[in-house]
């Protein structure tokens, strides 16, 4: 009886033995290297996953970064000081990185805008330009219940006083989570330097935008002839600034009657980075 009991559970823990031999062997002849630098890349990261160095997260561009296959610039979301860290953990050249900023392309708030009617749905700006394209007459602007702001992970949005979206530049980091977020298309990431660009997307022409709003732009092309540098010219009813010509001197914004061109001071990068 007693042999009945033994037999059978020395054979079970026999092969439990094997089995746990063999397990420990094939953890150490399957083993996958890691590389140390991956967790100490991410450390320095910001974390905010969103996106805009297009890697899935900080933890794909800490891997890419240490296997050579991205640049520390590429996070627009580093600090000056982390950005340098990881540039000398990895021993890899980082090229100034510009600073990128959203920039909300319409003054179509409540005092130049015209709403052809109440909107009292779902506070979500995709929802609401399902309805008619939106409460705004102006078929290109800006809804105004910052869906883009709840997406971004930085709280760089705001409401402005007149009730259209507005950024803090001293916070963006341009990851463009609100650029894909704006059913109007009214968002655009661009490098900070840019003093001046144009706050309309409307193609429609002259008397129909004025009907619309008052800071519309009526593509009377004074911008373009006033430009000392010849940097400007209309396309689609539209200025499109070539920024390779552009001084940022403000000529444009001066004189265009509309107030549909943004001067802003040039904002030099002040990030310092050491390579290596």
């Amino acid at each position: 009886m007693l042999n009945e009991i033994i037999w059978p559970v020395a054979a079970l823990g026999g092969l439990g033995l094997l089995l746990g031999l063999g397990l420990a062997i094939a953890s150490k002849v399957f083993a996958v290297q890691t590389d140390e630098n991956i967790e100490k890349v991410r450390e320095l990261l910001p974390g905010a996953n969103c996106g805009g160095c297009g890697f899935p997260g900080c933890d794909g561009l800490a891997k890419a970064l240490c296997a050579g296959e991205a640049n520390v610039s590429q996070c627009s979301a580093l600090s000056c000081e982390n950005l340098n860290a990881i540039a000398a953990l990895l021993g890899m050249d980082a090229a100034p990185a510009e600073k990128m900023v959203a920039r909300v392309l319409c003054r179509g708030d409540s005092e130049n805008c015209v709403s052809q009617y109440t909107y009292s749905g779902i506070s979500d700006c995709r929802a609401a330009a399902m309805v008619a394209g939106g409460p705004k007459s102006c078929a290109f602007g800006c809804v105004g219940l910052l869906t883009c702001a709840k997406v971004c992970p930085f709280g760089a949005i705001y409401l402005s006083d007149k009730g259209i979206a507005a950024v803090d530049e001293s916070i963006c980091t341009g990851c463009g989570q609100c650029v894909k977020a704006c059913p109007k298309n009214v968002i655009k990431v661009m490098p900070q330097s840019h003093s001046v660009f144009v706050t309309c997307r409307t193609t429609e022409k002259g008397k129909a935008v004025t009907a619309n709003c008052k800071a519309g732009c009526i593509a009377c092309g004074l911008c373009a002839k006033k430009c000392p540098e010849g940097a400007i010219e209309i396309k689609d009813n539209l200025p499109v600034i070539d920024y390779e010509k552009c001084t940022g001197c403000g000529t444009c914004a001066e004189v265009c009657p509309k107030g549909s061109i943004a001067y802003m001071h040039k904002i030099e990068n002040s990030c310092k980075v050491s390579n290596g």
